[in-house]
């Protein structure tokens, strides 16, 4: 099973930035998607940023020309890099990842999740 660890997370001024990480446990290029989704308190999970193996993106329109996502392959690591980050990006931030495994099929795994706090 595959296995994703967080990192990153933090208090941030706006307009600040953060970069979170999300290491898997197996190689990321066996990986067919990943993404960030996050939630706020009160609020359902929403995703922010998804990447395909084939490496197309897709961004919230919140966060669009904000946000990157990326991955390292070598580094078995995606990362979101947060940019000009406002108060409404405070959040639980949580990396995702769906997989096919043999005789199964598709799986999905979360992460623990990280906050991320936007002080104004």
């Amino acid at each position: 099973q595959v296995q994703l660890v967080e990192s990153g997370g933090g208090l941030v001024q706006a307009g600040g930035s953060l970069r979170l990480s999300c290491a898997t446990s197996v190689s990321i290029i066996s990986i067919n998607e990943m993404a960030w989704y996050r939630q706020a308190p009160g609020k359902k999970r929403e995703l922010v940023a998804g990447l395909t193996s084939g490496d197309s993106t897709n961004y919230a329109s919140s966060v669009k020309g904000r946000f990157t996502i990326s991955r390292d392959d070598a580094e078995n690591t995606v990362y979101l890099q947060m940019n000009t980050l406002k108060p409404e990006d405070t959040a639980v931030y949580y990396c995702h990842a769906k997989y096919w495994a043999y005789m199964t099929g598709f799986l999905e795994v979360w992460g623990q999740g990280t906050l991320v706090t936007v002080s104004s």
